[in-house]
């Protein structure tokens, strides 16, 4: 019993020996180690996780990410192909692909971007300068394709005379730069990702006259929907007056065939009860008259041989 707790504190004295010379070592997921003696590299980088041993005091474990890393640059002034003065503000995202030749070019992270300073900064700037400002502000020529689909008034502004067309884009013009810039990271052990720009703004000098282009741009775009809105709508309304017109007369015409039917019909009735019995009909003709004509209040003077009378001489005679 005693040899075994003799055994187990031998074995924690020299783990804590191990551990206290740094002969051993432990890497996680997110890291990778290069070993150096007395400042120079040993070996190939270590990028396996889990314990490690290494000769101590004489080398030490330089560890670095292996997850992708954040760079923001700072805002630059860089003129346009257009003579348009702006601040670019872009950022990046990047890795350490090679640990060894990152540690043998920038050392650190802090020497990593000082080098993506330089190296996103001059792509950039070399993108910008050879790019009008439009090129940077939008990524398609939607607005323009749209405005060609529709049914233009003749009479309407042409909005291409505002809105210049684009032949690349801010997509296409951000990965120029990446693609510029991935060629020359490599040698300092980096891996670039994506490059983007997160803002752009204008110098105070032009920022002004800016705005008030992008502002009589949008109006003669809206002045040109306007108008075609309104000639649609007075195409619209006249078609509906033009349907309403058909409607009515073709009703009219309907109801004026059905009146003159009708009235035939009821001629037809009535000439057909007068001659089944002349008399009768007269008769009937006759109280509707007096019906019609005579009331209580009205007072009529009648020749006595009136055939109005007639029929009221023969009542009184009865």
């Amino acid at each position: 019993m005693n040899k075994l707790v003799y055994v187990a504190a031998a074995i924690a004295i020299l783990a804590i020996l191990l551990f206290g010379s740094g002969a051993l070592y432990t890497i996680d997921q997110t890291k990778q180690v290069v070993i150096t003696q007395f400042g120079e590299p040993i070996g190939e980088p270590i990028t396996t996780a889990g314990l490690h041993f290494k000769l101590p005091f004489i080398r030490h474990a330089n560890y670095f990410e292996k997850r992708i890393l954040q760079w923001d640059g700072d805002p630059n002034q860089v003129p346009t192909k257009d003579k348009r003065y702006i601040w670019v503000d872009t950022t990046a995202r990047w890795r350490i692909k090679d640990p060894l030749k990152f540690l043998q070019s920038v050392t650190n992270e802090t020497g990593a971007h000082a080098r993506l300073d330089d190296i996103v900064d001059s792509a950039t700037r070399d993108n910008i300068t050879s790019h009008k400002l439009v090129e940077l502000v939008r990524n398609s020529n939607r607005l323009l394709d749209e405005s060609a689909d529709r049914i233009v008034d003749p009479d309407a502004v042409s909005i291409d005379e505002e809105l210049e067309k684009i032949s690349i884009g801010r997509e296409a013009l951000t990965r120029s730069i990446l693609n510029e810039a991935s060629k020359i990271v490599p040698q300092y052990g980096i891996e670039l990702i994506d490059v983007r720009i997160k803002r752009i703004n204008y110098v105070s000098e032009v920022q002004k006259k800016v705005f008030e282009r992008m502002i009589s741009e949008r109006k003669r775009a809206a002045e040109k929907y306007r108008s075609e809105g309104q000639g649609k709508k007075a195409e619209i309304e006249g078609q509906m007056i033009k349907e309403l017109k058909q409607i009515r007369s073709e009703a009219y015409k309907v109801a004026e065939t059905k009146k003159g039917e009708a009235d035939a019909e009821a001629i037809k009735i009535y000439a057909s009860a007068y001659n089944q019995d002349p008399e009768f009909y007269g008769f009937t003709k006759t109280l509707n008259t007096y019906k019609d004509t005579i009331d209580k209040d009205t007072v009529m003077i009648l020749s006595a041989d009136s055939e109005y009378f007639e029929y009221l001489k023969s009542i009184q005679q009865k």
